[in-house]
């Protein structure tokens, strides 16, 4: 199949997601979003991504055709998109356009390469074990740290937005998008040293650690500076780490955008067994300068943070708070109140077991909901990070089934 084969299979596609984003449910959605991120919720609000999508095909709904490798990336995407609304929508956004990256290079090469090795447990399956060696023990090795130089390859950025709209011409609108940051300091650190290196070192060796912290701080500002300056970074979003990210609080439309006008999510997994106190040092103190640039900011993963709200608390502009399936919900909505949205990451693990228990599955969501409630929290609930549901995609659709009920009483 040659080119013009694969763009009607791309058209067909765009054209089932421009007859579902043209539906007025989607604008309700949207507005249900941003009045939860205004912190003035109609209901809680609930999601799904991080799919393991490997599992998923049914009725060959997944089955790409294309035979470009660019073209099937973005095939990938619509059928995606499509398998979502059918089987799992939610609170789900499908939009009538299609975002396009531009071809921004350089943001995340500080000169350091990570050093690992990798275990599969399922070839199909992108999540994988990562063992990182530790490149960083003396002050010297600060200096291996170099600082990024962003350039924008123009030419192939024009070249993806002519076959774009090649592909989407009178079907969806083509939106050519820049560079999304996000504070992950602590992801960059662990492929450089490994968790336990880094980890060990916040004790052994804190000199060592600030040193490192304040460089890696120093090149993520610079690297913000730089895309500001070429206009290169992201319009208005739809999706924040998994969540809406509709906002009356942030511009609509930004000719060239800056890093007040978007979010930004931040996160320091490794950091689930440090003290609050060390979280505030190595974490919260060293970034302020990188949040304050920032719209609003979305914080947390699979850290809990509930013992760590006062601390969290201080991060500028702060509007989303990450409560894990590791957190004390309670704790975290004490923590949380009215003043930020209580993002609520339920267990995947629950979807893993060897028998789906839709009861624990209604029975959490519920108690979520009621704590919730008590303390006055803005709720969203995102089901993420899913590594595997045993081969049968029914289980999330059940579980989307189940959070929709749940929410709606």
């Amino acid at each position: 199949m040659g080119i013009k084969q694969d763009i009607a299979v791309l058209r067909s596609l765009a054209s089932q997601v421009a007859e579902i984003a043209a539906l007025p449910r989607q604008e309700k959605t949207r507005r249900m979003w941003s009045n939860l991120n205004g912190l003035k919720p109609d209901r809680p609000m609930v999601m799904i991504d991080q799919v393991c999508w490997n599992e998923m095909n049914v009725n060959d709904e997944l089955t790409l055709k294309c035979q470009d490798p660019e073209l099937r990336v973005w095939e990938q995407q619509l059928r995606q998109t499509l398998y979502t609304w059918r089987h799992m929508p939610a609170d789900y956004v499908v939009e009538g356009f299609f975002r396009v990256p531009k071809a921004v290079n350089g943001y995340n090469d500080m000169g350091v390469q990570a050093k690992e090795e990798l275990l599969e447990s399922d070839i199909s399956n992108g999540v994988v074990s990562h063992a990182y060696a530790n490149q960083f023990k003396t002050m010297d090795d600060i200096a291996k740290i170099k600082t990024p130089v962003i350039t924008h390859d123009a030419k192939e950025t024009n070249r993806r937005e002519t076959l774009a709209r090649e592909v989407f011409d009178g079907i969806l609108d083509v939106r050519m998008e820049g560079m999304e940051p996000y504070l992950a300091l602590w992801d960059i650190i662990a492929t450089w040293m490994s968790v336990e290196g880094a980890l060990y070192a916040l004790a052994d060796d804190p000199e060592l650690i600030h040193a490192l912290v304040k460089r890696v701080v120093e090149c993520l500002m610079t690297g913000l500076d730089q895309l500001e300056e070429q206009g290169l970074l992201c319009g208005q979003q739809s999706w924040i780490h998994c969540t809406g990210a509709w906002s009356e609080d942030l511009p609509a439309n930004v000719d060239k955008p800056k890093t007040k006008d978007i979010w930004m999510f931040g996160l320091a997994q490794m950091f689930s067994t440090v003290s609050p106190a060390m979280f505030e040092e190595f974490e919260i103190e060293p970034c302020m300068q990188l949040f304050e640039r920032f719209g609003l900011v979305y914080y947390g993963c699979c850290d809990p943070l509930d013992l760590k709200m006062k601390e969290a608390r201080r991060i500028p502009n702060l509007r989303k708070v990450s409560m894990s399936p590791w957190a004390d919900k309670r704790r975290g909505a004490m923590g949380i109140g009215s003043d930020y949205v209580f993002s609520f990451k339920p267990n995947p693990a629950f979807l893993a077991t060897a028998t789906f228990d839709e009861g624990l599955v209604r029975k959490d969501l519920m108690e979520t909901v009621a704590i919730c409630k008590e303390f006055g929290c803005p709720l969203e609930m995102i089901l993420k990070d899913i590594s595997t549901v045993r081969y049968e995609p029914q289980r999330l659709w059940k579980w989307a089934e189940i959070a929709m009920e749940v929410v709606n009483v």
